[in-house]
């Protein structure tokens, strides 16, 4: 125990009866309501388990990963947590840690917390639920310590060839795989990988209550999480990257569009997420608001569970795959404000992207070819759905049934309440509502789903040992050509062969906001309130 001398108590004592200092008197940073239609899927806050889209936009107020992307910028990769990284072999990156990070609980951020955040307490043991489970809207680790059963089959899809996280010094790392992987610093992105208190993780009651209050190191520390409510932060004045602009920012769930769009007009809210095209006319006649975003590293598309009667026949889903006339569900709903991507890859994918890939043709007589062929009888194929997830869910989803009924189809919208109401296995899983997102610029970012280890693949709805061999051949693969020869393979697979799932459109997100307020948004689901992205 540290003793005092009189002298210093005295003086602490004489500190303590002293008026606040003029500076936090006097902070006029601003208070900052954003509207979402849902803060986390899983209500918890711990990556480990929230995978969602709605869950990585708020990641990265008050977690952080070790390289990081330009996502408001050229979404180059550059660093993070770590100022440095290099390549040690193929296996190998060594990372040098910044020197002056402390997490929302004072303190300093060490290479054990690293470790930690890529240690087994957190992300490499999980229950032993069954893992059929995985993905419900249920809430374990309410009475230990052990982390939910998705936890380690997340970490085997973030990081497939993990060896360990090894340190070297108080401020190095080194990052180490068991095989050759061309896209570790892109991997390390990931909010899976985010940096945590291992002290604040071994302090916490329970594993639910650490996940729904993490102690990260970002701009902004968690004050309260109400599920299904609000999330109150507030600025963490000793983050590494300046002061943090906004003083307390609060995220409040508002399912219906109208209502975040009239809560903006009111001035209830200062920001109002995934707003529909067609509104943003409407917002901005208001010449105090604006909407501002575009196309994201995302790709809506539909999911087949090829166990179902009807879909077990490949022909089926392909007929359906080649239904749908993508150009016109932009133009319809998107106002032609995003594209039909090549496929399930994005641009950025640099040397890796196959340009002369599409996604499926529309061609309605190809499709109506296929399901006589299928003997297809007419019978109804069950579309599982939410409501209020994606943006323009339902009238996309009600374009596509017409579109299918024209070619013979007989496809019947089923709306359900949550995740796990469309995840959880029944025998009257047909098709559901998903999405894709990229989180580097590498096809293993957004194909691990379809892999053992990855929501489709767990969730039972769609195999293939084939696309499984060849993802990880990818994963480890170094030469470039039989890299690209892999990926195509891959989504002839995936798109054309034994379909998984059907492409609809990039994904876009528009943000309604104060126009006094200077804010960017970002390239991904990520929303971004440091200093450098404001005023």
């Amino acid at each position: 125990m540290m003793l005092l001398s009189r002298r210093r108590a005295l003086t602490l004592a004489g500190t303590a009866a002293l008026p606040c200092p003029a500076i936090a008197q006097g902070d006029n940073r601003p208070t900052i309501t954003v509207a979402v239609q849902k803060i986390s899927t899983s209500n918890t806050l711990e990556p480990m388990r929230e995978q969602s889209n709605v869950g990585q936009r708020i990641f990265y107020t008050f977690a952080e990963t070790l390289t990081d992307h330009a996502w408001t910028g050229d979404l180059s990769l550059q660093p993070g947590l770590a100022e440095s990284f290099r390549r040690i072999d193929e296996r190998t990156i060594e990372l040098k840690l910044r020197r002056d990070v402390r997490f929302h609980n004072g303190d300093a951020m060490t290479a054990e917390d690293v470790a930690f955040s890529f240690g087994p307490e957190r992300m490499w043991s999980g229950s032993t639920v069954d893992t059929r489970g995985m993905w419900v809207s249920t809430t374990p680790g309410a009475t230990s310590k052990v982390p939910p059963p998705e936890a380690p089959k997340i970490a085997m899809g973030a990081y497939p060839g993990f060896e360990r996280m090894e340190i070297v010094a108080k401020d190095t790392v080194r990052f180490v795989n068991r095989v050759p992987d061309a896209t570790l610093e892109g991997r390390l992105t990931r909010n899976t990988g985010s940096i945590f208190s291992q002290r604040a993780f071994a302090e916490a009651p329970t594993w639910l209550d650490w996940a729904r209050k993490p102690v990260g190191t970002g701009p902004y520390r968690i004050v309260d999480y109400k599920p299904d409510s609000t999330l109150t932060m507030e600025a963490f004045d000793d983050y590494w990257g300046g002061r943090p602009p906004i003083k307390r920012l609060r995220f409040v769930e508002v399912p219906e569009v109208a209502a975040r769009v009239n809560g903006l007009r009111a001035g209830d809210f200062d920001f109002a997420c995934d707003m529909p095209p067609d509104q943003i006319a409407t917002i901005e006649s208001n010449p105090k608001l604006e909407v501002v975003g575009g196309p994201i590293m995302n790709i809506r598309l539909t999911i087949f569970d090829k166990h179902h009667p009807t879909l077990r026949d490949p022909r089926v889903r392909r007929a359906m795959t080649q239904a749908i006339d993508r150009q016109a569900i932009v133009d319809a709903l998107w106002a032609g404000r995003t594209k039909v991507p090549k496929g399930l890859q994005w641009d950025f994918f640099g040397p890796m992207l196959l340009g002369d890939w599409a996604a499926p043709a529309y061609d309605p007589a190809e499709a109506a070819r296929l399901l006589k062929e299928a003997r297809y009888d007419g019978a109804p194929i069950p579309y599982q759905m939410l409501n209020n997830y994606y943006t323009n869910q339902v009238q996309t989803a009600q374009i596509m049934v017409e579109q299918w009924r024209a070619v013979g189809l007989n496809v019947a919208i089923e709306m359900k309440e949550n995740w796990g109401q469309i995840l959880g296995r029944f025998p009257e899983r047909g098709i559901c509502e998903n999405s894709n997102s990229s989180w580097f610029n590498d096809p293993v970012a957004s194909l691990a789903a379809y892999a053992p280890g990855g929501q489709t693949w767990e969730a039972g709805q769609w195999e293939n040992d084939e696309a499984a061999q060849r993802i990880a051949a990818l994963q480890s693969g170094t030469d470039l050509q039989q890299r690209r020869a892999d990926f195509r393979r891959i989504l002839t697979i995936l798109e054309r062969e034994d379909p998984c799932y059907n492409v609809i459109h990039q994904n876009a997100t528009f943000t309604a906001k104060r126009r006094d307020y200077k804010w960017r948004p970002a390239q991904s689901f990520v929303v971004d309130f440091r200093a450098s992205n404001w005023g």
